[in-house]
């Protein structure tokens, strides 16, 4: 009988130009696969919101014959006011998404003197539309009404007929009169 006796074989390892071979394949057949993931993933960008916002609600209780104070008070102050244009007030609204195109919207007004004389704008949105628009990730059900009805205001007061009123503010002390920050015209 005969014995087969294992026979070693001894292998030499890989030659250096053949791992540069190797690694080079690795690689080629690599950077495909980068290029397309770098594809997917992209950076998150937030959202900006820039300027003023004015919704339809405020541009439609604008009225001609306001004094710029009543104006301020409807709209906030303009963007932008020019020293060359004095009797002009502009409000610029800007809002950048990712993967939208940038909404700007424009509201101005024209004063003569001291009162309102003619106002334009852009498509505005309402207040509802406005904050639906800044958070598309959650959704909401039917919009509350605004506005109270004659019962509800009654009904308001008479709940809170007993409830003690705020207190009055202390009388400032004598002497310390501060001029306004902003100047009126």
């Amino acid at each position: 009988m005969h014995h087969l006796t294992p026979r070693r074989v001894h292998s030499q390892p890989p030659s250096l130009s053949t791992v540069r071979v190797l690694c080079a394949l690795v690689v080629a057949m690599a950077l495909p696969a980068c290029s397309s993931v770098a594809n997917m993933v992209t950076p998150y960008k937030i959202d900006i919101v820039q300027g003023n916002v004015v919704t339809r609600e405020q541009f439609q209780a604008l009225k001609a014959g306001m004094v710029r104070a009543e104006v301020r008070d409807v709209l906030g102050s303009p963007l932008l006011s020019s020293v060359f244009h004095a009797d002009r007030w502009d409000y610029v609204f800007t809002f950048r998404r990712q993967g939208l195109a940038p909404q700007q919207r424009k509201v101005a007004l024209f004063f003569k003197g001291d009162v309102l004389e003619r106002f334009e704008a852009d498509e505005l949105p309402s207040e509802a539309e406005f904050v639906a628009s800044l958070d598309t990730r959650r959704t909401f059900g039917k919009v509350p009404p605004l506005e109270a009805t004659e019962a509800q205001l009654k009904a308001f007061q008479e709940k809170n007929a007993g409830a003690p009123t705020a207190p009055t503010p202390p009388s400032p002390v004598p002497g310390t009169n501060y001029p306004p920050l902003e100047r009126t015209r």
